[in-house]
């Protein structure tokens, strides 16, 4: 392929970013003009925010009025790590890896908790583990969607319903774009920048019952930071989900989500959010079945994300390149298609394989994805006749 082939037109939004992602279409700052900025987020304005925020959630994502839901600092990240220092110990624990923000959680399970019953499931970039070998009467960590891996549990039928372990579930590039089986998942955490497009900095974490239940009998043997303290006296503290948060959020954070979730509500809900991250699978997907340089990083159709859709480099001559040099390859296909003002931030993550990464999530119109493809087949091209010559 030349330059003679060089395709005509561009993708209307060139944000393809795995985090943060593209904000919703038609979204302008002017969507931000009633926030209150300069009032305090515990005036009745402010509380007011916040429990739109959390009840639009709740009717988006369907999720069971027994559950509790809150907003908590430090994005997904700080919610899991919440969730962890605040609800294990208590039983012996099975945590599943397949990328990295998986095995950062078997890290801090293992390293910084120390905690010893413990069972890691790994699988690589693109697979995931044998889901019947864990057993659910222990507590279960895992990711519900492999960012960094493009691989996804496709279903909670692994899950007992009569468990007698928790779930946590890291869900930050899986909720509003996956169907979420809530009845088998006791503490689910994200964060508003992914499939909304949301602003950075605050997470999200939903309690069943029975998560309730360990916080209020079940007392880690740690000490615990203050924002993670989510119990006062032996009872929850129910403030913390009521939009009463734990330390100061913006507002204009608030404001931002919240108008996603209304532009989520005005296209017809989670069954439409789910419905375009789909699309944008597939049509990711049926430019790979033709591709004789480009593969799905997940060789299961099954488990393939249709959010963090990962894709290695399968060329013959790529394959024999040294790491270093497939690195600068990969890398140099990313450059040509950020100058060209094509696509921005679609490097494969530092730990995967090289390759590239393309968010498909809710925000991004497929009619942008389908005008992306052809320009990965002509920087590819362009990084193939400089790379070639080194294995010929």
């Amino acid at each position: 392929m030349t330059d003679s082939t060089r395709p005509a037109s561009k993708p209307a939004n060139p944000n393809f970013s795995s985090g943060p992602c593209a904000k919703r279409p038609g979204w302008t700052v002017d969507a931000l003009k009633d926030t209150p900025v300069g009032r305090s987020h515990r005036a009745k304005i402010g509380k007011t925010r916040l429990e739109d925020l959390i009840n639009r959630t709740r009717a988006v994502l369907g999720i069971p009025a027994d559950y509790r839901i809150g907003i908590v600092p430090g994005s997904d990240t700080g919610a899991v790590e919440m969730a962890m220092w605040s609800l294990l110990g208590a039983r012996g624990i099975d945590a599943l890896a397949w990328e990295s923000f998986g095995e950062g959680w078997v890290t801090d399970i293992t390293k910084q908790l120390k905690l010893e019953d413990v069972r890691v499931f790994k699988a690589p970039y693109g697979d995931l583990p044998k889901l019947s070998e864990v057993d659910c009467d222990r507590d279960v960590v895992f990711t519900w969607n492999g960012t960094t891996g493009g691989a996804r549990v496709p279903d909670g039928d692994w899950i007992k319903a009569d468990r007698k372990g928790l779930t946590i579930c890291d869900a930050t590039s899986a909720v509003f774009a996956m169907d979420m089986p809530w009845d088998k998942l006791d503490v689910v955490t994200w964060s508003w920048q992914k499939v909304l497009g949301g602003e950075g900095a605050h997470g999200m974490l939903v309690l069943s019952p029975r998560a309730v239940e360990r916080l209020e009998t079940y007392k880690p043997a740690w000490p615990l930071p203050k924002i993670f303290r989510m119990t006062k006296g032996g009872k929850l503290i129910e403030g913390i989900f009521k939009g009463e948060t734990i330390n100061t959020p913006s507002m204009i954070a608030v404001e931002d989500q919240i108008d996603a979730l209304k532009w989520a509500e005005s296209i017809g809900g989670l069954k439409a959010l789910i419905a375009r991250s789909e699309a944008n699978l597939k049509a990711v997907q049926t430019w790979l079945d033709k591709s004789d340089w480009a593969a799905n990083l997940a060789d299961d159709a099954k488990v393939r994300s249709c959010t963090s859709i990962c894709m290695g480099i399968k060329a013959p001559f790529f394959t024999k390149l040294s790491a270093d040099d497939q690195a600068a390859a990969a890398k140099k296909i990313v450059t040509i298609l950020d100058k060209e003002g094509v696509a921005y931030d679609i490097g494969a993550y530092r730990d995967a394989p090289s390759g590239l990464r393309v968010w498909g999530g809710a925000t991004v119109e497929t009619s942008d994805i389908e005008k992306l493809l052809p320009w990965l087949d002509w920087a590819f091209a362009q990084v193939k006749a400089e790379f070639e010559p080194k294995v010929a």
